[in-house]
Order: C-alpha cells, then structure tokens, then sequence
C-alpha cells in the first residue's frame, strides 16, 4: 500500500507517469487504469486528485510550459552571451528537454493535430506563443547587433527555427531512439546559423 501523500505531490506523481508513459505510447491511448498501476494506486485514486484524463494532460502541459520556459530563458540570459549565442544556446537547450522528456512533444503534437479548439490545445498554443516571443526577441536583437543580415526575414528565420526542432524530433519519434539527436541538432543550427550570419561577420572569421 503506497503512503498517502499531499493532493500535489501525487498530482505531480500522475503527471510524471503520464509523461513517462507518452515517451513510447500516444497519449490518447493511455488510461487512467495505466496511470494508477505506474504509481501504485487505485484507478478510483487517480479520480480524488484530477476530475478527469484531460486534467492530467492540462497539467502536464501547464508544467512542460513553466518548466522548458524556465530552462530556456536561463540559457537566453546568460551574462555577457550575445543574442546569437542565446539562440544557439536555446536551440540545443530545448533539444535536452526533449531527449529528458519525449513524451512532452508526443503529447503537443497530438494536439495540434486535432481540428477542433481544446482547453488542452489553447494550453499548447500558449507555450507555442511564449516559444516564439523568445525566439523573436532573441533574433531581432542579433539583427540589431549585426550578428545576422539586416535583409533577413525574422518572422521565416523563426518558423525555421522552429521547424528545425520539431523535424528533428520527429525524425527520432520514428526512428524510436533520441541518442544522435544532440549531435544531428548540432549540425542542423550550424546550417541555420549559415544562412542568418551576417557577411560581414563571415568575412571576419568568427563563425565557428
């Protein structure tokens, strides 16, 4: 018999099972009976702390959003770190996150999927709208500092940014293993990084 425990210390045990379970498993297809049998409790028990599965997928999203948020505007703030190194620093920041917590991504992506307006797919937009302002801000501040071309498109620059990460993540999914996703992420924003810099900054040598 497990030991009772505070209603949000063991809401935090059902999220971390539901986000370890939708590593290998749609989220979809994960039950409340599958959430009770990882912690070692009561289907019924799972119930006297979330109202229903949703709430389990709402906070598990609402903690990806404050955790992976957390994590990557520490790396965008670093002391003495250009924008552009920000942005590189984030870039192989979230790829952590997700080789930590691939169920996260599993769980996003099956709600964008979907064509109808979810709580849990405004919740998902929210952390995409937060995502963005990050890397926006942080591009827009290379450009002023002349780490990229002045002629470069923020808004695509963003999207591609974005893109790079979800194909590499995906691109793993399938494959079912996330052991090269750090080196291939390395090799993706080295091709990103080319295509923003500055010729100037190319003509002096310090891309690296």
């Amino acid at each position: 018999m497990r030991p009772k425990l505070k209603t949000e210390d063991r809401q935090a045990e059902l999220v971390a099972a539901a986000l370890l379970l939708a590593a290998t498993k749609s989220p979809s297809e994960i039950t409340t009976g599958d959430l009770a049998n990882v912690i070692g409790i009561t289907q019924g028990g799972v119930f006297k702390h979330f109202d229903s599965k949703e709430a389990i997928w709402l906070a598990a999203i609402e903690w990806a959003h404050q955790d992976l948020m957390k994590k990557l505007m520490l790396e965008a703030k670093v002391r003495n770190q250009t924008a552009f190194k920000s942005l590189r620093a984030v870039f192989m920041a979230h790829i952590g996150f997700v080789q930590q917590y691939p169920g996260v991504p599993r769980l996003i992506f099956q709600e964008l999927q979907h064509p109808e307006q979810t709580l849990l797919k405004e919740r998902v937009q929210l952390l995409m709208a937060d995502y963005r302002q990050l890397i926006s801000g942080l591009l827009a501040q290379a450009r002023k500092d002349a780490e990229i071309s002045p002629e470069a498109d923020l808004q695509a620059a963003v999207v591609l940014f974005i893109g790079a990460i979800q194909g590499l993540v995906m691109q793993s999914l399938i494959t079912g293993s996330l052991e090269k996703i750090k080196q291939q992420a390395k090799t993706v924003f080295s091709i990103y990084e080319a295509g923003l810099l500055a010729s100037s900054v190319k003509k002096a040598g310090t891309s690296k």
